[in-house]
């Protein structure tokens, strides 16, 4: 069952937004988001937080440039995700630019290693390591990854390769021995955004990294300074990609991100992506960057080998960069047919189990695809309400589990939990509070299952099992209107500063079914009639609605109209 939640809008703080000059229905929605002030909607660069403050980023910045100086051998080693695929792109763009073309002639080299996940799983392990000595580094950069690869590091430093780790996830009790590390959740560090992705993390050591770069006179004829800002594109997507709560200074790179894609100045990748998919970077929105962009990305590192992806996003040349993105554009179609089969699958598979009244839920199947068990987790949460974990089959009898959960359980905790009370069982197993990893063997699958769905049970309250949906209450008729869609999709919205959605009760005039699975309805509201769609339907609705939706915009025969986008729906009579 899902209940409807209004947000709460403090009326002072609404009336002093309106009067700083907001639209009303803005003042309204960021007063219930817990702005104060029109200052803190202010997103020009000069707001960003000073790099200054990211503990170790200016000794990252020596360790680099001192590296730059001796035309050492730099190597980024990338995580397989959008948020790594991107950090490798910024580190790979803006080491090169901050080189010159003399570092290369000299035969030095700055180059990305993104390791197979089916091979060579998460982090920079001694198997990465070994890997990556092949190409003979002297220093080893890693992003959006590093913060746990204890032996890893150790490894690196028995071959003689420094390494600098650039990562943004929670560190354990001991750190890497690491030449540098630049995380803003490692102790000690007084960051105030915790919650920025691996790319950020990576824009702010080249913006120190620049910083030193000028203060030693590098730059010059021989090597013009290069404009960081160029790169906000790929922060951006990186940022909204990677589902990290946006404040104040993520929303500042992804407003800024934005800014440049409406603008045309996109980096020929991005520009491609939003080309092959059919969509217009002009019009560019968050939506786009974590739905349309970014699932594009990932597609390469679930399926295939995310160097497509980078590739795509370092090249300057637009053909090039248009061949990759119409592979991951392809990619992405076969990932949506996979994802699809594996659901059905794990729905027939749910009817069957005894355990399906549980509070946690693991499934199973010896054909899932590894690259997909985690959309896979995520979907079925969704639909069940219920922290989810997903396995598909690896090697030698293991099978790897992507696990999803919902407010109220920490899934580390749970897996904390399993680990003590059966020592062994787990093989492998990590994450944080809404996702996590785990590995174990095949034939401990009914185990794990059955200790899983009893932690939960111990762990989930009551009150968390029921599906709460916050909306924006309702919304004014002279509001729904093709103006204020452009108005929201000209904000910034994302995980922890969600987009807005309205809720009210409709009488259904009309209904209709597309496709077998989308159901297209024609809805009354005094005098006002609007057409409205909801995806993925599961049943038909009575006379009268209370919906929850956004307002988006339908474009038919080049006819626009708003169109409320159902979230959910229950018949009233």
């Amino acid at each position: 069952m899902t209940q409807l939640k209004a947000r709460s809008v403090p009326p002072r703080i609404e009336w002093q937004l309106a009067q700083q000059g907001l639209h009303p229905l803005l003042a309204r929605l960021y007063a219930a988001r817990g702005i104060k002030t029109r200052s803190e909607l202010d997103y020009e660069l000069k707001s960003l937080l000073p790099p200054a403050l990211l503990t170790h980023a200016d000794d990252a910045a020596v360790l680099l440039a001192d590296a730059i100086e001796a035309q050492a051998r730099i190597l980024i080693v990338a995580d397989y995700d959008c948020d790594g695929a991107t950090a490798c792109a910024v580190g790979i763009r803006a080491l090169r630019a901050m080189a010159g073309e003399s570092y290369a002639n000299s035969g030095a080299a700055i180059d990305y290693l993104v390791p197979n996940r089916f091979t060579y799983g998460y982090g920079l392990s001694p198997q990465i390591v070994d890997l990556a000595a092949t190409m003979t580094p002297d220093l080893i950069v890693t992003v959006d990854n590093g913060i746990a690869s204890i032996e890893g590091v150790a490894r690196a430093t028995e071959l003689g390769i420094a390494v600098l780790i650039t990562d943004h996830h929670l560190p354990a009790e001991t750190l890497p021995a690491a030449d540098c590390i630049v995380n803003p959740n490692q102790p000690g560090c007084d960051f105030p955004s915790k919650c920025i992705a691996g790319v950020g993390v990576m824009f702010y050591v080249m913006l120190a990294l620049r910083a030193e770069l000028r203060s030693r006179g590098w730059f010059g004829e021989g090597v013009k300074e290069p404009n960081l800002g160029a790169l906000l594109d790929l922060v951006a997507l990186g940022t909204v990609a990677d589902v990290v709560a946006l404040d104040r200074n993520n929303r500042i790179l992804v407003n800024q991100g934005l800014k440049r894609m409406r603008e045309g100045k996109l980096t020929p990748g991005i520009a491609a992506i939003f080309r092959a998919a059919g969509r217009d970077p002009a019009k560019a929105t968050s939506v786009d960057l974590g739905f349309i962009v970014g699932p594009r990305l990932n597609a390469a590192g679930r399926l295939a080998d995310m160097s497509l992806g980078i590739e795509g996003l370092i090249t300057d040349d637009p053909t090039r960069a248009l061949a990759i993105a119409q592979q991951l554009d392809a990619l992405n179609r076969e990932r949506k047919d996979i994802e699809s089969g594996m659901q059905d699958q794990a729905l027939i598979l749910l009817e069957t189990l005894e355990t399906s009244d549980g509070a946690g839920v693991a499934l199973f199947d010896p054909d899932w695809h590894q690259g997909v068990i985690g959309i896979l987790a995520s979907r079925i949460k969704e639909k069940l309400h219920r922290p989810v974990f997903a396995f598909a089959r690896g090697e030698n009898g293991e099978i790897k589990g992507s696990g999803r959960s919902i407010a109220g359980l920490h899934l580390k905790d749970a897996l904390d939990l399993i680990a003590k009370r059966a020592p062994g069982l787990l093989l492998r197993f990590g994450g944080h509070a809404m996702a996590a990893g785990a590995t174990l063997l095949e034939s401990d699958f009914e185990r794990f299952s059955e200790l899983f769905a009893g932690i939960v049970d111990e762990l989930l309250s009551p009150a968390d099992r029921t599906r709460t949906l916050e909306t924006d209450g309702r919304l004014e008729a002279a509001y729904v209107s093709i103006k204020t869609v452009q108005l929201l999709e000209n904000e910034v919205w994302g995980q922890g500063f969600p987009a807005p959605i309205f809720e009210d009760e409709f009488v259904v005039e009309n209904q209709r079914i597309l496709k077998e699975k989308h159901l297209k309805l024609r809805l009354r509201k005094g005098e006002q009639r609007l057409e409205a769609i909801q995806f993925n339907f599961s049943e038909s609705p009575g006379a009268t609605i209370r919906a929850a939706y956004r307002l988006t915009i339908n474009d038919y025969n080049g006819v626009q109209t708003p169109q409320l986008m159902i979230e959910h729906l229950e018949t009233v009579k």
